[in-house]
């Protein structure tokens, strides 16, 4: 397929699926596929495997007519939630360090790190919100990416290769994977990505080394965390496109044929200190990867690979070994965000409505109002992905306004709700707004604006 083909059907994708939860305005797929904007999403590792995993992950919603509740006046009482408990040390806190966290944030520790206009890479205290270190932007820092993995004192994340323009004066910096010492901020290397995907398929951490998709589009490769030399390597055949995953610091790949109905999907798991691929197991049709959790992975095959408003699919649960479990799903519609917490996936709907459906065993186990407003389909950057604590269970939510809700993770049952000031959302392209979980504690982002705080569950 050629990329003006590419280029049309991630048009297409762009146009009739949520992109990060929401449904991407006419304007922004110009936005996307601009050269200036450098996400050249035409060249994703995978092209339409990507596009149709996008498509995929975006249409598992469950609908519904629910509408958000007005806020009850104390919070609810679950006899099953536990109590929350600050981490030591912790302290409630706010921050706003212009230009150092609208693309996102990720916790690791008692640390948080971020990326913004500014910043390619940020350190924050994730007890107090001091600011400990920044890594600034090559040229810019627009887009939705941020720090996505720590491993061996060592952050990951991404920045421009270059900040010069092209011999014919326009701009496409192009992409680096970036390491960076976590304690002291110093650039420990960089390796130049073969396309701008910037996706949790374009690198990963796993055990002993950072698996990147490097350096060319059919290729991935170990690379040592400290020095970036390359450990092994791993290329699949022209023709062929690989999903990338890692259980538990294990790497996957999941590779069907470059076709809109691929009659098959291989697993392969490749040994982390070697690179030796062994396929695991075979499974029909093209496989999208929902997500993982502990020791397994979630896909999703349907026979019609377009369908995003309804339709039979399958979920299969697969561990690391091969064993695998497999059982029917509607597609009923799309989901403003959605997150897999656990075995179960979470989502709610634009209509404000919350479910939790089991992966493992295919029952909708509950659905409830979320408690908080849900932006217009149209809106952006959109909605928060859901947080789920297991050692709580409790699942959060965020609305775009500030409201925070949240849900017993067994139940449904509405425990707390709150409103935290996070400002108004300023213009551009910026990542969607986040809850992360730090400890028991809350950390709320919008923008560079950041608020901690202890949620009251279990009082």
């Amino acid at each position: 397929m050629t990329t003006e083909q590419v280029e049309g059907k991630v048009r297409e994708t762009l146009h009739a699926v949520a992109l990060d939860g929401v449904r991407a305005p006419g304007d922004l797929v110009e936005k996307v596929m601009r050269r200036r904007a450098r996400r050249r999403a035409a060249l994703a590792a995978g092209s339409l495997a990507a596009v149709a995993a996008i498509a995929a992950g975006a249409a598992l919603g469950f609908g519904g007519d629910g509408a958000p509740q007005d806020r009850p006046p104390r919070p609810a009482v679950s006899p099953t939630a536990e109590k929350a408990t600050p981490p030591d040390g912790w302290q409630p806190w706010r921050s706003d360090v212009p230009g150092a966290g609208e693309r996102g944030c990720l916790v690791d520790g008692s640390a948080l790190y971020c990326a913004g206009s500014a910043n390619d890479a940020a350190k924050f205290d994730a007890g107090t919100g001091e600011r400990l270190w920044t890594v600034k932007v090559n040229r810019e820092g627009d887009g939705i990416d941020h720090p996505f993995a720590v491993l061996e004192g060592v952050v990951f994340a991404y920045r421009n290769h270059t900040s010069h323009n092209q011999l014919d004066g326009d701009y496409a910096g192009g992409t680096d994977l970036m390491a960076v010492d976590a304690a002291g901020g110093k650039v420990l290397w960089t390796a130049q990505m073969p396309q701008d995907d910037r996706t949790g398929q374009a690198a990963m951490v796993i055990d002993g080394a950072v698996l990147a998709n490097t350096p060319s589009l059919r290729t991935v490769s170990a690379l040592d965390p400290r020095t970036g030399q390359k450990k092994w390597s791993h290329s699949w055949d022209k023709g062929t496109v690989c999903q990338r995953a890692a259980l538990g610091g294990v790497p996957y790949l999941l590779c069907s044929l470059d076709t809109e109905k691929p009659a098959v999907t291989d697993v392969v798991r490749l040994d982390p200190a070697s690179g030796r691929a062994v396929k695991v197991t075979t499974l029909p049709g093209r496989q999208e990867l929902m997500g993982t959790s502990e020791d397994r992975m979630f896909l999703f095959h349907t026979d019609d690979p377009t369908a995003t408003a309804g339709g039979e699919g399958r979920v299969t649960v697969l561990n690391g070994s091969g064993q695998r479990t497999s059982h029917p799903y509607r597609v009923q519609g799309q989901a403003a965000t959605s997150a897999i917490v656990g075995d179960r996936l979470i989502t709610v709907s634009f209509a404000g409505k919350a479910s939790a459906y089991s992966l493992t065993t295919g029952r909708v186990l509950w659905s409830r109002p979320a408690g908080v407003d849900v932006p217009d389909r149209n809106a952006m950057p959109g909605m928060a992905s859901p947080v789920g604590s297991a050692q709580l269970g409790v699942v959060y939510f965020l609305g775009p306004g500030g409201d925070v809700s949240a849900l017993d993770l067994r139940t449904g049952a509405q425990l707390w709700r709150d409103h935290v000031d996070l400002g108004t959302p300023g213009p551009g392209l910026r990542g969607a707004p986040q809850m992360l979980l730090y400890g028991d504690a809350l950390i709320a982002r919008n923008e560079s604006k950041l608020v901690s705080f202890l949620p009251r569950i279990g009082d």
